[in-house]
């Protein structure tokens, strides 16, 4: 991590450097050109700077080479509008079971209560969505860690079943409050029949129409050249759209030049068709199911 004119920047790669804003779907260039002039003289080697454009503007503003990224956008007016008319049946109800197997939301202050429950639900299980959760194990420390980033423009939310917390949404706002960002979601597979998720997606629309915020982002709609899966299922009958949006790459050296011409600032599997990727990831979810089955069987 490096900070350069005031805003934190990851760099990442060991051949091709490329740095992005720490948070860069919450993190906008207010001038685009003041930064790439202070990551030219920061005495770390760029050779790719790339940064994604704010909504609500969906039309290139700059004058850089740019590649078209997407975000799975909710615009928020008012909490009845969202339940009324901008989501489907199913959910809707989904939350409202939640309610009546008695579950409580409520924002938390960072703090004990969320991070002893962040470490309960992220220790619940190893193995999350077919394969190995990355963040089973999770210590205190760890979760104060992981949790604790842009303290002071963070939402936290917890979905409480008496006095446990069984699910958690962290949102980031950029610093205009024009949009939020849903960073962190994650409930408890033991209590899914009570739809703890459909409340807590609830609570963010509700807690960013109570403070302006006029977009919730639910991360990316789709990723590369996967198809529809279950997730982007979730966030379309809960009133998430796709966005598509200019995501600039800006060379800084020569190597960054002919890296971005010809597509190797992109991930290896982005570069595989979409058939073999989804083979992949059934293998993938298969090896690490009879891997686990054992652990998660106690």
């Amino acid at each position: 991590m490096i900070n350069v004119c005031g805003k934190n920047f990851k760099v990442e790669g060991r051949l091709l450097r490329i740095a992005r804003l720490d948070g860069d779907k919450y993190t906008f260039p207010d001038d685009p050109e003041a930064l790439l002039n202070g990551l030219k003289k920061c005495g770390t080697r760029i050779d790719l700077f790339t940064f994604l454009q704010k909504l609500p503007a969906t039309e290139p503003k700059y004058p850089y080479p740019i590649e078209w990224d997407n975000l799975a956008v909710l615009p928020v007016s008012t909490f009845d509008q969202w339940w009324t008319h901008q989501i489907r049946s199913y959910p809707r109800n989904r939350a409202r079971q939640a309610e009546k197997k008695g579950v409580i939301l409520r924002e938390l202050p960072f703090g004990e209560i969320l991070l002893k429950g962040i470490c309960e639900i992220y220790n619940e299980c190893p193995i999350r969505q077919g394969k190995r959760f990355s963040h089973y194990g999770m210590n205190f420390e760890r979760a104060r860690e992981y949790a604790g980033t842009f303290l002071e423009r963070s939402i936290y939310i917890g979905a409480f079943l008496g006095a446990s917390m069984i699910g958690f949404v962290k949102l980031v706002y950029d610093e205009s409050r024009t949009q939020a960002c849903i960073v962190h979601i994650l409930s408890m597979i033991k209590h899914k029949d009570k739809a703890p998720t459909n409340a807590l997606v609830a609570q963010a629309v509700r807690s960013c129409a109570d403070r302006g915020i006029a977009y919730l982002v639910y991360e990316h709609f789709s990723y590369g050249n996967k198809q529809r899966d279950s997730l982007s299922h979730f966030k379309e009958v809960n009133g998430f759209q796709r966005i598509d949006l200019p995501r600039y790459y800006v060379p800084l050296t020569p190597l960054g030049k002919a890296a971005f011409r010809f597509g190797l600032h992109r991930n290896l599997v982005d570069h595989l068709p979409e058939s073999v990727v989804a083979k992949l990831r059934e293998l993938q979810k298969t090896w690490y199911g009879g891997k686990f089955r054992k652990l998660m069987e106690t």
